[in-house]
């Protein structure tokens, strides 16, 4: 019997989770998925320029493993990129350190924890907010799981 994945921390959600190229209907395209660990390896690698130790220990993962994510994950934007297919990021075993809300009134974005509670958007006042964790069905769990990530580190 395979071993459980283990869970993987990422920092916040993604605020976008799908691309596709111009022009061309979404029905027409195949679809290919980015899990949101790959999503968080390329961005710590890639975009914030980190060394695979350190972003390892961001995401609370041995190196191996975040060398293996990284990899799959740029296989994947190369297809994106070069077969002009639909990237969706989604799933994955993980948890988010923090939060994005937006305010569908006046498009105001902000990070918080999630001890943090926002029930109106503090730039305009507005209680429509989106919740971009719990969109991944996330929240409460992600709270204690990164807590006691950190309380172990």
């Amino acid at each position: 019997m395979p071993r459980p994945k283990k869970e993987r921390l990422v920092e916040v959600p993604p605020l976008y989770t799908s691309f596709k190229p111009t022009g061309r209907p979404r029905k027409s395209l195949q679809r290919i998925e980015l899990a949101l660990d790959q999503y968080e390896a390329l961005r710590l690698a890639d975009y914030e320029g980190l060394g695979h130790e350190e972003a390892a220990e961001q995401m609370a993962i041995s190196r191996s493993t975040f060398t293996r994510l990284l990899e799959t994950a740029r296989a994947a934007m190369a297809s994106f990129l070069i077969e002009g297919k639909e990237l969706c990021v989604n799933g994955g075993s993980v948890h988010f350190a923090g939060n994005i809300l937006e305010c569908e009134n006046c498009g105001h974005m902000f990070k918080t924890g999630f001890a943090d509670s926002f029930t109106t958007c503090p730039n305009c006042g507005s209680s429509n907010l989106i919740d971009s964790a719990g969109s991944f069905g996330h929240g409460k769990c992600c709270d204690e799981y990164t807590r006691k990530v950190r309380e172990n580190s």
